[in-house]
C-alpha cells in the first residue's frame, strides 16, 4: 500500500496558529499593571528624573499605559485618563508622544480572537471528519457525509475452508455464492436471490468470518462497516453516509455490503426517551429505502450481523430487505474439534495434546473462545520457554479462561483456607453424586482473578440443547453445596456463598416465571423483562400480573430453594467422610484433579 505523503501546508497552518496565540498572549500581558505607581511618577517629575514618555491609548481612547523613561530605567504605568497624564507630563517639561493604537487595538482585541476561534473550529472539524478511503488530508473537509468503509476487492484469502464447525450455515450461504458467480442461472428462471442476509448468534460464533468467507468464495468485493459508523452528532450525516455506501457498492456490482453490529443503527423506531425524530432513526429510514425502496440495487447483497435480533425494527426484517435469517449457533463437539484444528495450524503442539479431548471438555465454547484457549496455552508455553505446547499448558489455559488466573502469591490464613476447602468440597460432592451435573474436573482452593477464594470446575460430557427440570433442580443443589458444608462443619456461615445464593435464586425464579415448572403457579409466563431496553415504551408499563401472583411466585421460589437445600444437605451428610478427606487433601495440595477426587469415593466404599 502506497503511503500518503505528509502535507506541508498543514504544518505551516500549525505554525501560524501558534504564532497568533503567542502574539495574543504578549498583547494581553501588556495590559497588566506593574509596581510603578502614579505617585512615583509625580515624585520622579518633581525630582527631574523623567527624561521622556510615550503614551499608548487603548481601544476606548480614554485609558492606556505610559512607558516612562527615567534616569534609572524604563517603567510601565497603566492610567485611566491619558489626557490628564499627558497634561501632567507637559506641565513638568517632559516631551510626551502619543501613539496611535486604533488599528493595532482593533486587530488585537477583535480580529485576532476571531482568527483564533476560526482555527479552533477548523481543527475540531478536521479531527472529527478524518479522511475517507482514497481521500487526501486536504480535501476531507468536503467529504463529511462520505462513508468510511473498508473495501476488500475479492482477493479470496478467506474461504469456507477457514470457517470450521458451521456446516449447515455454510450450506445456506452456498446459494449466495452461486448467485454471485452466475446470476443469470437464477434470473432466467425468474428467481430472485435474497437482498439481505441477517446473521444472528452469540458473540464469537463466527458471523463476521462467515460473511468474509462468502465474499472470498465468490471472489467479489466486500464492503464492510460497523453500524455505529453511520450515526454522528450532526443531523443528516447518517442518512448521507447510507446513500454514499450504496453508491460505492453500485460501482462494484456484484458485491457484498456487510454491516457489523447492525443493532446500533436499526433499533426499533419510536422507542426511547428521545422521541421518534432522532438522527439514528433518520439513518434507519434511509437504509430501509436503499434496501427495498425506490431504487434497484441489483447485484448488491447486504449482509449484517447482530446478537440482539429481538430489538431490531420489524421493517428491516421483512421479506424484500433481510429475506434470509441465518442463526449461527455454538459449535457441537465435532465442530469444536474442527475449529481447534484450524487454530492449531500455526501452533507447535506436543504429541500429548489431544484436540478431540479438548473439544469434549469445552462444551458451550464458541469459536472465539477456542481460539483464545489455544492462544493462552501458547502464551504459557512461551513464558515457560518451551519449544512445544503441552497438554498441561492447555489445561492451565482452560482454567485461566474459565475461572481467571490463579493468584498463588496471595497470602491466605489457615482458617480461611480451611473454610474454602470444605466449601469447595461441598460443591464437588454434589457434582459427583448427582447424575445430570457432573463430573468434577478440578477442585482448587487457590484464589482466582475473579475474586473467588477457590473454585470447583465441572466437566460436561455432552452438549445439551435444553435443560430438564430435574437438571435445573440439581444445579441449584450443587450451587448451595458450599454453604451447606460450612454449616455442617463449622456451625457458622460466611459471606463466601453470596454469589451462589444469588445464582440459585435467579435460577429458581426462572423456573417459576419463565419455564412454567411450578405446579402451583402453572404453565404461565410471568417474566416480562425482555422489552425493558425500550425505556420510552415501557416507562409506564404495568406489571403483567397482580400482587397476589407476585407473592405466590416468591413463596414458590422459596419452596424450591428450601427443598433443594434439604436434599443437598442429606447427600453431603451421607458422604461426610469424603468431605473431611477431600478438605484435608486440598489443605495439603491446594488443587486436585478428577482422578484424585473420585478415588476418595472408592476408598469410602
Amino acid at each position: 500500500m502506497e503511503k500518503t505523503s505528509k502535507n506541508p501546508f498543514r504544518s505551516y497552518l500549525w505554525m501560524i496558529f501558534f504564532v497568533l496565540i503567542l502574539v495574543w498572549i504578549l498583547q494581553a500581558l501588556k495590559g497588566n499593571s506593574t509596581n510603578y505607581s502614579y505617585g512615583q511618577l509625580r515624585d520622579d517629575l518633581n525630582n527631574n528624573q523623567v527624561t521622556a514618555a510615550q503614551i499608548t491609548p487603548d481601544a476606548s481612547g480614554n485609558a492606556g499605559y505610559i512607558m516612562v523613561s527615567t534616569k534609572t530605567g524604563v517603567q510601565k504605568l497603566y492610567v485611566t485618563d491619558v489626557t490628564e497624564a499627558e497634561k501632567l507630563l507637559r506641565e513638568n517639561g517632559v516631551d510626551a508622544t502619543v501613539r496611535d493604537r486604533t488599528l493595532v487595538n482593533w486587530i488585537t482585541n477583535i480580529l485576532l480572537p476571531v482568527i483564533l476561534l476560526a482555527f479552533v473550529v477548523v481543527f475540531i472539524l478536521s479531527a472529527l471528519m478524518g479522511p475517507g478511503p482514497g481521500q487526501s488530508q486536504s480535501n476531507r473537509m468536503l467529504n463529511f457525509g462520505k462513508i468510511r468503509v473498508n473495501i476488500t476487492n475479492g482477493d479470496g484469502k478467506i474461504t469456507f475452508a477457514d470457517v470450521a464447525g458451521l456446516k449447515e450455515e455454510k450450506e445456506e450461504m452456498a446459494e449466495i455464492v452461486d448467485f454471485l458467480k452466475d446470476p443469470g442461472k437464477y434470473s432466467s428462471l425468474g428467481a430472485r436471490i435474497p437482498k439481505g442476509v441477517l446473521l444472528e448468534g452469540a458473540p464469537g460464533t463466527g458471523k463476521t468470518l462467515l460473511a468474509k468467507a462468502v465474499a472470498g468464495e465468490a471472489k467479489v468485493p466486500f464492503l464492510s462497516i460497523s453500524g455505529s459508523d453511520f450515526v454522528e452528532m450532526f443531523v443528516g450525516v447518517g442518512a448521507s453516509r447510507v446513500r454514499d455506501l450504496f453508491e460505492e457498492a453500485k460501482k462494484r456490482c456484484p458485491c457484498i455490503v456487510f454491516i457489523d453490529e447492525i443493532d446500533a443503527v436499526a433499533r426499533r423506531r419510536g422507542t426511547g426517551l428521545g422521541g421518534g425524530h432522532d438522527e439514528r432513526e433518520q439513518t434507519l429510514n434511509q437504509l430501509l429505502v436503499e434496501m427495498d425502496g425506490f431504487t434497484e440495487n441489483t447485484g448488491i447483497i447486504v449482509m449484517a450481523a447482530t446478537n440482539r435480533v429481538d430489538i431490531l425494527d420489524p421493517a428491516i426484517l421483512r421479506p424484500g430487505r433481510f429475506d434470509r435469517k441465518v442463526t449461527v449457533q455454538r459449535p457441537d463437539v465435532a465442530g469444536r474439534e474442527e475449529i481447534l484444528k484450524v487454530h492449531a495450524r500455526n501452533k507447535k503442539l506436543s504429541e500429548d495434546v489431544d484436540l478431540e479431548k479438548i473439544a469434549r471438555t469445552t462444551a458451550g465454547f464458541t469459536g472465539a473462545d477456542l481460539e483464545n484457549l489455544l492462544n493462552e496455552a501458547a502464551i504459557l508455553a512461551a513464558r515457560e520457554n518451551c519449544a512445544f505446547i503441552s497438554m498441561d499448558q492447555v489445561n492451565n489455559a482452560f482454567i485461566k479462561v474459565g475461572m481467571g488466573a490463579e493468584k498463588k502469591s496471595r497470602v491466605v490464613s489457615e482458617k480461611e483456607k480451611r473454610i474454602t476447602a470444605y466449601h469447595e468440597t461441598g460443591h464437588a460432592i454434589l457434582f459427583h453424586v448427582l447424575p445430570d451435573v457432573g463430573p468434577v474436573y478440578t477442585v482448587s482452593i487457590i484464589p482466582t482473578g475473579v475474586g473467588a477464594a477457590g473454585y470447583t470446575m465441572p466437566l460436561p460430557e455432552r452438549d445439551e440443547m435444553f435443560w430438564t427440570k430435574s437438571k435445573m433442580l440439581q444445579d441449584i443443589m450443587v450451587t448451595l453445596g458450599g454453604r451447606i458444608a460450612e454449616e455442617i462443619i463449622f456451625g457458622d456461615i460466611t459471606t463466601g456463598a453470596s454469589s451462589d445464593i444469588k445464582k440459585a435464586t435467579k435460577e429458581a425464579r426462572s423456573m417459576v416465571t419463565r419455564y412454567g415448572m411450578s405446579d402451583n403457579i402453572g404453565v404461565v409466563c410471568y417474566d416480562d423483562d425482555d422489552d425493558e431496553v425500550f425505556i420510552g415504551r415501557d416507562l409506564a408499563h404495568a406489571k403483567s400480573h397482580s400482587e397476589a401472583i407476585s407473592g405466590e411466585i416468591d413463596r414458590e421460589v422459596r419452596s424450591i430453594i428450601d427443598d433443594c437445600y434439604k436434599k443437598a444437605k442429606e447427600i453431603i451428610l451421607e458422604h461426610e467422610g469424603v468431605l473431611h478427606k477431600c478438605a484435608e487433601l486440598l489443605m495439603e495440595k491446594e488443587k486436585i484433579g478428577r482422578e484424585e477426587f473420585e478415588a476418595l469415593f472408592s476408598v469410602q466404599a
